[in-house]
């Protein structure tokens, strides 16, 4: 996506034959690879674990970070190897990001008229929003020192990247669509006639009752 955002703002004219549906399809399935290759080495490792702390893990759910606390056998490779999934999986991809959007930025800034510009900006605002707040959670929980680890800190960071996030991934991206709009615009008004139906019923009743 800061890619499409890039080619978008940057290379306006080149966007239809620069992002063509062989490029999309190359892109997104780079990233489910990933996805998929990521978890490899740390599962493996993991069936190599000796478990001596008990099988109560204390967590949402089995993370991997609370997983080692119930292991007794070294986790100095297990360290070192999510040290490097972090490095190229996390902090590359949102070093790239940032790299992009600093290009974008750049670009928006010199566009001469403001509408131009809030326009620009309102387009890779969602996007950027989204991948601030879910690198940074994941930043926060899997590549901070050993040290620094804590079971109530971890359980936050990991409601937000698995749920908050998510959850306002459609809002936030859906907020600038003008179907989306005009319908919580009909919505709302649909609350306030009900709300003023329900006032008009129980004022009635009140009446009756009297």
């Amino acid at each position: 996506m800061a890619f499409d955002r890039y080619v978008a703002i940057c290379n306006p004219l080149r966007y239809v034959l620069i992002m063509n549906r062989r490029v999309c399809v190359l892109l997104a399935s780079a990233s489910w690879i990933l996805g998929f290759l990521d978890v490899i080495p740390s599962t493996v490792l993991t069936t190599q674990f000796s478990f001596c702390e008990g099988n109560e893990i204390n967590h949402f759910f089995c993370d991997f970070e609370a997983l080692t606390k119930l292991s007794c056998s070294d986790l100095h490779t297990i360290e070192i190897v999510l040290f490097l999934e972090g490095v190229f999986l996390a902090v590359a991809p949102n070093a790239l990001t940032l790299i992009s959007y600093i290009y974008i930025i750049s670009t928006i800034l010199k566009i001469h008229s403001a509408r131009g510009r809030c326009r620009a900006f309102s387009t890779c605002s969602s996007h950027l929003t989204v991948v601030i707040l879910f690198y940074g959670t994941l930043l926060c929980v899997y590549m901070r020192p050993p040290s620094m680890y804590s079971p109530k800190q971890d359980k936050l960071f990991s409601l937000l990247y698995t749920a908050l996030i998510p959850m306002l991934n459609p809002i936030v991206y859906s907020l600038r669509n003008v179907d989306v709009k005009k319908a919580l615009t009909k919505l709302v008004k649909l609350k306030a006639i009900l709300d003023n139906c329900w006032k008009i019923i129980a004022d009635l009743g009140a009446k009756v009752d009297e």
